[in-house]
């Protein structure tokens, strides 16, 4: 039945519009928060791949997995330089040298055989509640199946009606590094990790041998040599030799604790079909776990409620009251109640950041890149100084100098580009020459880096500033501006010639030199523009395998490239952690590995000084041995040395304790939210403006009363005429 009056609708549904848009932000993209729950809201961008603490590497992983797994050590959050302190341990560690017959020696002047790592847990932490620990009457698991039909009503942790918890023991921590021994975890470590931890290649050995195809087995049943329960809260772990950087890995994830039950419960017929993996589904004692992952949309975590008692740092640097970053000092941790990570590109992630809609630039990245530097800095006399939008929307800087390096790397077992005669010494340095890193950092980074000389990035024992620091086969010191400055192109082409290049063509054939840079971007964007240019300035060519990430990774870990780019981040800060990189048994053709000598860097004089460096103690002694194999790998130029990163991250108002660590990711538990100041804002920053919209309404308005004239002149016009 028609309306009397049908203008009174869109009238009421005009006025709805309106009531709607005082209610709130129209594009809020994170919904309304649950009840009573402090929320953290942030991006990311590549999707992890790997949850499992024992292969989990990339930062990208790290992000999340460093807030659920917790190692025995941490970092202090606020202290620099960099220092260790426990996490579940109760103590620091400490460190006994033993003979060749396992007796005590007084120190490690009397050439120890052996180090002996006692470390000791804090009583009562507990697990996340999990189904893997869930038991009958009988402490019978109630989630073991023998075959698949019996799992099917279970997709996702949460169809799992019943769960349980129990204490964090030694043994958890023993199981952890015999997972490292079976190769079907991918161990990325499992070279360096061998050389020191007695009886790993052993034990992974004796794993190879036991495996029957889709059974489980029961790592408890194996014994690691260098690794002995004390009791319930004590283990021990015996190293080769004198490692004193071994510390500094039991504050990485990959000495986080597993349980037994947890194995057990991912390898239940049918659940690695389902996805239900320890690789995606991790089990933790940290302040968070993960309640939700769909990596291609959005990823959760919520508090753990079974965590311990933790509280804020009550000391840090000189600065850190004046920046507010010890206001919370001595009060219980964590802040927050969840964190919403969702998945967005760079662009969509600052809009919304400058919206309010996430508290903070960007995580593993800080998202202040090309496209939003002008809108985030400008450059005044003073350096960088935040724009007038953002310094009206109060927002916090926090600068983050992480010991990383990024390089384009040479595989050293290619005919090309490979060896280590003098002619192709001579090859790769003329590239270096060519290839202007500081340029890329100027174009692409924003200024935002500094050119590397050699592996030791600054920051770390043994980087040397000024003149004594360059990299003699690339720079050359110049007297007037007290800087660095490139060789000449001229210089770079000379040296191509006696490599046998002249002006880019092989000197018996003339062909041209053609390099081959393997990569996962397409060949047409504006970086490989610029990296073409840098070889054309010597007459070679440079031409893009272009893979996906997965297909990428083998090709490196098989040797199968020619240069490609890749970067480090530091572990722990020590330069032990860069010059490995380039041992030759780290090479992952050589050890057979997921090694992290990806270009199989291979000088016997080189691996010597680095049993050197890796033993001593910051000293003398030790120092000149890092810059002689500075030195070495200066003049071989296995890499094209690519540059040291500093970033600027950004912080809305409304969070606080948001100062970066340069090394450690499990630092969400200091943050805090202000959510009703976030609110707040983000109503008085999204307003719509209704104005176009009113004015087209009113117009359609206007268009619409003569046809409901016309209409009801018509309507009249039949009831008179049936009259």
């Amino acid at each position: 039945m028609l309306s009397k009056y049908p203008f009174r609708k869109g009238l009421l549904g005009f006025s709805l519009i309106f009531l709607t848009a005082c209610s709130g932000p129209w594009n809020n993209p994170n919904g309304p928060e649950p009840d009573n729950k402090i929320t953290y809201n942030a991006s990311y961008i590549s999707q992890p791949k790997h949850l499992d603490p024992v292969r989990a590497y990339s930062s990208d992983e790290g992000m999340f997995v460093d807030q659920i797994y917790e190692p025995p050590l941490q970092y202090h959050y606020l202290k620099r330089p960099y220092e260790l302190e426990p996490m579940t341990a109760s103590a620091m560690p400490t460190v006994t040298y033993l003979d060749e017959q396992l007796q005590p020696l007084e120190d490690e002047a009397q050439d120890p055989a052996f180090s002996l790592i006692t470390i000791k847990l804090k009583p009562g932490i507990r697990f996340q509640p999990h189904p893997a620990f869930a038991s009958n009457e009988q402490g019978e698991s109630l989630y073991l199946f023998d075959v698949p039909e019996q799992s099917k009503a279970y997709v996702l942790l949460s169809d799992f009606a019943q769960t349980d918890t129990r204490q964090l023991v030694s043994d958890d921590y023993i199981y952890q590094m015999k997972r490292m021994a079976d190769s079907a975890t991918k161990f990325p470590l499992f070279g360096l990790m061998s050389d020191y931890i007695v009886g790993m290649p052993e034990l992974s050995r004796q794993i190879e041998a036991a495996k029957v195809e889709g059974q489980w087995l029961d790592l408890r049943e194996y014994h690691l040599e260098g690794v002995e329960r004390i009791d319930d809260l004590t283990y021990t772990i015996r190293i080769k030799g004198v490692y004193p950087q071994f510390i500094y890995w039991l504050a990485m994830r990959f000495f986080a604790p597993i349980p037994w039950e947890a194995d057990r419960f991912y390898h239940n017929p049918g659940f690695i079909e389902k996805n239900l993996v320890l690789d995606w589904n991790p089990v933790g004692t940290g302040p968070f776990m993960m309640v939700s992952n769909k990596p291609n949309r959005e990823i959760i975590l919520e508090r753990n409620p079974n965590y311990r008692e933790d509280f804020y740092p009550t000391e840090g640097m000189k600065d850190d009251k004046e920046r507010g970053y010890l206001k919370d000092a001595g009060k219980r941790i964590p802040f927050i109640d969840r964190a919403v990570y969702r998945m967005d590109s760079a662009t969509p992630q600052w809009a919304k950041f400058m919206q309010g809609y996430y508290d903070r630039s960007g995580e593993d990245s800080s998202n202040v890149n090309s496209a939003t530097f002008d809108q985030a800095f400008s450059v005044g006399p003073d350096g960088l100084d935040l724009t007038p939008e953002l310094m009206a929307h109060n927002i916090k800087v926090d600068e983050e100098i992480r010991p990383s390096i990024n390089y384009t790397a040479f595989n050293m077992r290619d005919p090309v580009v490979g060896g280590y005669t003098e002619d192709k010494q001579k090859l790769r340095q003329a590239i270096s020459i060519a290839w202007d890193d500081q340029e890329f950092v100027d174009i692409f980074q924003n200024g935002l880096g500094k050119s590397a000389h050699g592996p030791v990035p600054p920051g770390l024992y043994g980087f040397r500033e000024g003149r004594e620091g360059i990299n003699p086969y690339v720079y050359e010191w110049n007297e007037q501006s007290s800087k660095p400055e490139r060789k000449s192109l001229d210089y770079a082409r000379r040296l191509l010639s006696e490599a046998g290049y002249p002006n880019g063509r092989q000197r018996e054939t003339g062909e041209p030199l053609i390099i081959y840079l393997d990569t996962t971007s397409r060949d047409s964007s504006p970086n490989s523009d610029w990296m073409r240019r840098q070889l054309q300035k010597l007459g070679v060519q440079l031409e893009f395998r272009v893979t996906d990430f997965s297909r990428f990774k083998e090709k490196v870990r098989q040797g199968n490239t020619q240069i490609f780019s890749w970067g480090w981040l530091a572990d722990y800060p020590d330069p032990e952690n860069f010059l490995f990189l380039l041992d030759s048994r780290q090479g992952s053709l050589k050890c057979h590995c997921d090694g992290s000598n990806y270009i199989n860097y291979d000088r016997p004089e080189y691996d010597a000084l680095y049993d050197k460096v890796k033993t001593l103690t910051n000293g003398p002694e030790r120092l000149a041995a890092i810059h002689e194999m500075v030195a070495i790998v200066q003049k071989d130029a296995p890499w094209i040395w690519g540059y040291n990163v500093k970033d600027y991250f950004l912080a809305n108002q409304w969070l606080s304790n948001t100062k970066r660590h340069g090394i450690s990711y499990s630092t969400l538990k200091y943050v805090r939210v202000d959510p009703e100041l976030r609110a707040r804002h983000q109503q008085e920053w999204n307003q719509p403006n209704l104005v176009p919209l009113a004015g087209t309404l009113i117009a359609l308005f206007g268009l619409f009363i003569p046809v409901v004239g016309a209409f009801r002149r018509r309507q009249k016009l039949t009831i008179e005429t049936e009259d």
